[in-house]
């Protein structure tokens, strides 16, 4: 058998009269000793101009990089609207700049820009940018998912590459039979065949990053599953290549297997041990020294060398690499952090351009046998993977659409199917006709899945509230379940003082879910660790110890009362309020807890501000499936215990203005009276419009305001003596406008601890009239945003509640 000494096309030469060494730098722009006049023809508009070209290979190259930039940027304004990643404009940018466009409009454009000179020179920029980007992706990869992968991701990631390729392999057969093919169009079909079957980690982590459903439900399965195709898909191309020297020579092909085992075993254990030591050698909060990234870069250059050397793919040592660096920080996410954007948002659009520029549409055509022969065998190939991708979960119970969504997602073909087919058509594998058709499947593709996911995915729809999820509907007497997120650990003393103010006893104990949020930095999978506190011990806790150790103490001294479950997520900021909607809709929680996005010094003053955490807490408010509260906390929150040790009273005010928010909150402000040390009052504020002239409140048919009045009966009547809650103030403050509410909470702030407030979102009242002009932070509604204001000087915290939005 001699199929894979063969070349699937012939390479006409071409004559071209190039200077060598060529000439680099401009010898200035009114320099016309050396140009080349550009003709323009636009015949929709019937205009004809000239531009000179200059041919020094660092102008041309310049211009080149300038005209992707501006066209993918351009096109990309018109196409993100329509919810279609960039990525589609950049393969736009290089039809437009290709034989169908620009080649067209442009006389002498071949032989200017993108000419043979230059070719060389952005051919090479580009290959080193996806020898790079591979690298990259293998730093982001976590291979332990392999062994965490549930049956149903395992099932569709094996199934998905399995499926495809046996059904491919039994059409080629077919095919080649039916039209009589040779052994240079076999070859073709072949590669089309190993190419397309694969499903690609990088591109999936791409595709889900770009349309924000990384962290959903959806997003981690596809990840999974593409983690198990890829790895499968990896051994497959690994075969195929020494199958391919084999065909040459036995000794050589044992020659390769010896070098490929042996550059594998130095990268685990020689390679990983000593980045392992780097990260030992870094000190907790310390940059990576500059010389530790030198030589894993180096390293990258001498893997790639070594991968030519043993007849591997050029990409195959930096992904080995990759793959041991260890992810997250310290090195893992330096590497990311210092590189990532200039590849991924530079030198990357350019090899994706680039690749679709050699693309010519005139090359589209199904005249030889072998064209259609191509195009009957991808579509047998792109219909096997969608099927057999939808099958494990459908068969797992899976909803129709969010199976059908991920089919379509592990059948996305993305840059390295590109550079797959970029590498065969330079190394005469394909001819023209087949790379061609090949870029037109990945630009349909990069068109189509990202709309129709979009259409039958709504990772908002779970969050949907038909079910009464708050502490108003809770049971009496029946525990109450809260989810209390940490972003920083500072902020854990906090919010341990705030639940221990809320009074947890054994008649009515507390379940407590606590997430530590920790961002996603050097690694494309996010974590989910659930930390089991009597079944572990500490040594497993190496992201969250502190914050275990806390909320450990706090179930030790709140014994019977509190019960305590710990959990860890890894994720983008972007993604961090899946993680919380999720966990709380789980566990059936009725209230989240999240911290305030500043941080404020002991004496009053901010001392830092944190957007990310603010953009979470707007996000989660906008769809959680239950209460949620804000904590803003001005740094000198006390503990019941510390209170009682001082012999004194924690003061807490209760701001009424009417609403579900603040009935929502005065229920939660309920339960902290069953501690002695706590005196609660609760401040209604009532419009004098709404009052009579001998002091009665007028009647009124507004269920809202039934509601209200029922809820403050009872708090009125403990005030008197008459009711249950005989540690609870009740007072009514007289307003006519905003003004006057603002400048009585201004008094009122020097004689509390703590402050309970409804957030009130986009309740227009005669309360705060006025009010909302000056809002800062709309999360915290008007009333909550007034007393975290830097204007007011309090050392007292707010609690800032909204009550769950239900759908009916």
């Amino acid at each position: 058998m001699d199929l894979f000494n063969t070349t699937a096309r012939t390479i006409h030469p071409i004559q071209a009269c190039t200077l060598y060494p060529p000439y680099t730098n401009s010898l200035g722009l009114w320099n016309r000793s050396d140009v080349k006049l550009l003709n323009f023809s636009l015949p929709v508009v019937n205009l004809n101009f000239t531009l000179p070209m200059q041919r020094f290979t660092m102008p041309v190259l310049e211009l080149e990089m300038l005209s992707i930039f501006i066209l993918t940027q351009l096109s990309h304004l018109f196409l993100r609207p329509l919810g279609l990643p960039i990525f589609v404009a950049e393969l736009l940018a290089g039809l437009c700049l290709g034989d169908g466009g620009a080649g067209v409009l442009i006389e002498n454009y071949f032989k200017t820009l993108f000419h043979v000179s230059t070719q060389e020179i952005i051919g090479t920029l580009t290959l080193f940018s996806y020898t790079m980007f591979i690298f990259l992706s293998g730093v982001k990869m976590d291979l332990s998912i392999v062994f965490r992968t549930g049956a149903k991701a395992f099932h569709t990631g094996a199934l998905a590459m399995v499926a495809p390729l046996l059904l491919g392999a039994i059409a080629q057969f077919m095919l080649s039979y039916y039209w009589k093919l040779n052994k240079q169009e076999n070859l073709q079909l072949m590669f089309v065949l190993t190419t397309y079957s694969m499903t690609s980690f990088p591109v999936i982590a791409y595709l889900l990053e770009d349309m924000k459903i990384l962290n959903s439900e959806l997003g981690r399965l596809g990840l999974s599953a593409s983690i198990i195709s890829d790895i499968l898909g990896v051994f497959l191309m690994a075969v195929s290549t020494l199958a391919r020297v084999l065909d040459k020579s036995i000794g050589l092909a044992i020659l390769d297997l010896a070098a490929v085992t042996t550059f594998t075993l130095i990268v685990i254990y020689v390679a990983r041990p000593t980045m392992l030591w780097m990260v030992r050698q870094t000190p907790e909060g310390r940059p990576v020294k500059p010389m530790y990234i030198s030589i894993i870069i180096m390293g990258v250059l001498v893997s790639a060398l070594l991968s030519h050397w043993y007849h591997m793919t050029l990409v195959f040592g930096p992904m080995v690499l990759g793959l041991a660096v260890p992810d997250g920080p310290p090195l893992g996410s330096t590497l990311v952090k210092k590189f990532d954007p200039m590849v991924s948002r530079v030198l990357m659009p350019m090899f994706v351009t680039i690749g679709m520029i050699k693309a010519n549409p005139f090359d589209l055509s199904l005249v030889s046998d072998v064209s259609k022969a191509n195009a009957v065998l991808v579509f047998v190939i792109v219909f096997a993977k969608f099927l057999f991708s939808l099958l494990p979960p459908i068969l797992s119970r899976m909803p129709l659409k969010d199976a059908l969504a991920i089919a379509l997602i592990l059948s996305y073909k993305g840059v390295v199917e590109m550079a797959s087919y970029g590498i065969a058509r330079d190394s005469k594998v394909i001819d023209s006709e087949v790379y061609t058709f090949a870029m037109a499947v990945v630009f349909m593709t990069a068109i189509v899945v990202p709309v129709l996911v979009r259409v039958l995915y709504d990772p908002m729809r779970k969050y949907a509230g038909y079910q009464k999820r708050n502490i108003m509907h809770s049971v009496a007497d029946s525990e109450l379940r809260i989810l209390t997120c940490i972003n920083r650990t500072d902020t854990t003393p906090a919010m341990i003082n705030l639940l221990d103010v809320s009074c947890p006893t054994k008649e009515n104990p507390i379940s407590l879910y606590v997430l530590h949020l920790i961002e996603l930095i050097g690694r494309a999978t996010p974590v989910f660790i659930s930390h089991q506190l009597q079944k572990k011990t500490l040594s497993n806790y190496s992201y969250s110890e502190n914050v275990i150790l806390s909320f450990t103490h706090f179930q030790r001294e709140n014994h019977g009362a509190a019960f305590v479950n710990v959990f860890t997520a890894i994720s983008p900021t972007d993604y961090m309020h899946e993680d919380i909607c999720t966990l709380a809709l789980d566990k059936l929680t009725s209230l989240i807890i999240l911290p305030f996005h500043r941080k404020w010094t002991p004496n009053g003053s901010i001392e830092s501000e944190d957007p990310n955490i603010r953009s979470v807490n707007c996000s989660v408010m906008e769809r959680s499936p239950c209460s949620v509260a804000i904590l803003v906390d001005r740094g000198h929150m006390e503990s019941v215990e510390s209170v009682a040790s001082r012999q004194a009273s924690y003061r807490v005010a209760m701001i009424f203005l009417g609403g579900s928010d603040d009935r929502e909150a005065l229920t939660f402000a309920k339960r902290m009276v069953k501690d002695s040390c706590i005196k609660l009052s609760v401040i209604h504020f009532v419009v004098s419009s709404e009052v009579t002239s001998n002091g009665q409140k007028q009647k009124t048919h507004n269920w809202d305001k039934v509601l209200d009045h029922e809820i403050l009966k009872e708090v009125s009547q403990g005030a008197s003596g008459d009711g249950d809650f005989l540690n609870i103030g009740y007072m009514q403050e007289m307003v006519k406008d905003g003004t006057q509410t603002a400048t009585i909470l201004r008094s009122l702030v020097d004689d509390y601890d703590f402050f309970i407030v409804g957030r009130r979102f986009s309740l227009r009242t005669t309360h705060t009239s006025g009010l909302d002009e000056w809002s800062e932070f709309p999360e915290l509604g008007v009333v909550g945003d007034l007393l975290a204001s830097t204007d007011v000087s309090t050392r007292a915290s707010v609690l800032v509640v909204q009550q769950q939005r239900t759908s009916s």
